[in-house]
């Protein structure tokens, strides 16, 4: 039991104890940290006046900064208006310079002025004395003519008047003869430069083709047995097959260069092949006009690529590359259309029209002729119809339709192409002609001048290009001369077919010979 109590008491004693170690060291933690405290605020209230002190310091030499700043843009300011002031100083004085000379330059005018007032009353002065001189000399003058002043006058003015009537009659005239010599000048100027900007090669089909045969056996081939194969060659490609003497060549005749070139080709590829039999002839000649039609629609685009034309009918190029099978006088028509288009060309850019539209004009003034020998009429009533079938400009009708004088020109442009066309048809050297047919042809010139009643004689010159007829001067007068000309102009326009144009002279004569003894 007193153990018990014993222990009870240690358990209490301990817990006092405990109870009071635990109260002191809290006392003197809590005395600890009050010095801590209090030490940090002194520490704290010593740098807050230090900081003060140093933004009272910084303010107080941001405030001089500003002061000496502020001094020194007063200084300038005052410094720039000085200048300014004497600079207005200075102004006021010019002015002032100015305004006295400007008072002495008045006073100077109004001196003049004076004078030039009295100098124009001593002027009037002067001029009445001689007005009255003058009335006084022209009535001596009409007592002494017995002429008042206004017959005098009337009398000037009608020969002044006949005077300058043949003045100006003659200038007139020498300026109508002057604007003639410059308009055919500048014609032939604006002819050569674009004849000298162009150039074409010379070359002539004929209406014969020779083809060569790698030996004389082939001809024989080609005959076939009883004929066969040369009755079928004609009669498929429409030429005729001529086999003469002449070694390892055989020559197709026809007037239709399409045909030609067809059959030409149908030859030389069943030569190759050497298969020669009326079926095979007719294989070959199909394909054959299958690639022709190839190299036709070929020939129409290299034409329109060579001259810049786009947007055509494809008919009208087909028809276009046909040109270039057929020919007049031996001239290809397709290269002749060409030329005529780049000339046309030219010519138009010298006066300022439509360049495209002259081309367009030229290329096809003789579309025609592709199809003339298929359809009835003239080649240029044909290319009208065809230009109206596809759509093309009324400009490039009627050049086609008036390149031949057939209608009457409504544009220049269609003026133009009839000029190009004459030109690359009469250029040396484009179209060729058989001796006989050019003796022919000069004869048949002569023959129309020689029926007219008054010509003594008559000549063609120039290939043709010219016809001198000499008249009989005591039948023919000078009048009747003009009137011989276009007599003879009419027949050979209605009678003869040329190329270009031929010009007719007529000269007549009158010569007195005597005879001194």
């Amino acid at each position: 039991m007193e153990q018990v109590l014993f222990s009870i008491l240690l358990i209490i004693f301990g817990l006092v104890c405990g109870f009071g170690l635990t109260f002191l060291v809290t006392f003197l933690r809590e005395g600890t940290l009050s010095k801590k405290i209090d030490k940090m605020i002194e520490e704290a209230n010593h740098n807050a006046d230090k900081i003060k002190r140093d933004a009272v310091m910084e303010a107080k030499e941001k405030a001089y900064q500003l002061k000496l700043e502020a001094d020194k843009d007063i200084k300038e300011k005052k410094s720039e208006l000085k200048d300014s002031e004497n600079k207005l100083l200075q102004r006021e004085s010019s002015l002032d310079k100015r305004d006295e000379l400007c008072q002495r330059r008045e006073a100077t005018l109004d001196e003049r002025e004076e004078k030039i007032i009295q100098r124009q009353k001593e002027i009037q002065d002067e001029q009445a004395k001689v007005e009255e001189i003058k009335k006084k000399q022209i009535s001596l003058l009409e007592e002494i003519s017995s002429y008042s002043k206004e017959k005098a006058h009337d009398l000037i003015m009608k020969n002044v008047k006949e005077s300058m009537s043949r003045e100006i009659a003659v200038y007139i005239s020498e300026q109508e003869n002057e604007a003639k010599l410059t308009v055919d000048k500048k014609a032939q100027e604006i002819i050569v430069a674009s004849m000298q900007r162009y150039s074409a090669d010379i070359a002539s089909d004929q209406t014969v083709t020779v083809v060569s045969l790698p030996n004389d056996d082939m001809k024989g081939r080609l005959i076939g047995r009883e004929g066969r194969n040369i009755r079928t060659i004609e009669a498929v490609t429409g030429v005729d097959l001529i086999i003469d003497d002449t070694p390892e060549a055989v020559v197709l005749s026809s007037f239709d260069p399409l045909r030609r070139e067809m059959a030409r080709l149908t030859l030389e590829t069943l030569i190759k092949d050497g298969r020669i039999h009326p079926t095979r002839i007719e294989e070959v000649y199909d394909k054959v006009c299958k690639e022709t039609k190839e190299k036709i629609i070929e020939y129409g685009n290299n034409a329109l690529f060579e001259l810049g034309i786009t947007k055509m009918a494809p008919e009208l190029i087909e028809i276009i590359g046909r040109l270039h099978f057929r020919t007049s006088y031996g001239q290809n028509a397709l290269q002749h259309s060409i030329e005529v288009a780049n000339l046309t060309a030219l010519l138009a850019g010298e006066i300022g029209e439509d360049i495209t539209l002259a081309k367009r004009a030229g290329l096809l003034h003789d579309i025609g002729k592709a199809v003339d020998h298929e359809i009835e009429g003239s080649h240029v009533s044909i290319g009208v119809e065809l230009a109206k079938k596809y759509g093309e400009n009324d400009v490039v009708i009627n050049a086609i339709a008036s390149h031949h004088g057939d209608t009457e020109a409504t544009s220049v442009i269609s003026s133009l192409v009839a000029v190009a066309d004459a030109l690359s048809a009469s250029r040396p050297g484009a179209r060729n002609d058989s001796l006989e047919n050019y003796v022919k042809r000069l004869t048949q010139l002569e023959s129309v001048a020689n029926d007219i009643s008054g010509v003594s004689k008559a000549y063609a010159m120039q290939a043709g290009r010219e016809l001198r007829v000499i008249v009989e001067p005591d039948e023919i007068d000078d009048l009747e001369a003009h009137r011989v000309a276009r007599d003879i102009k009419e027949k050979i326009e209605s009678t003869l077919n040329y190329p270009g144009t031929i010009k007719i002279t007529v000269v007549r004569e009158t010569r007195a010979v005597e005879e001194a003894k």
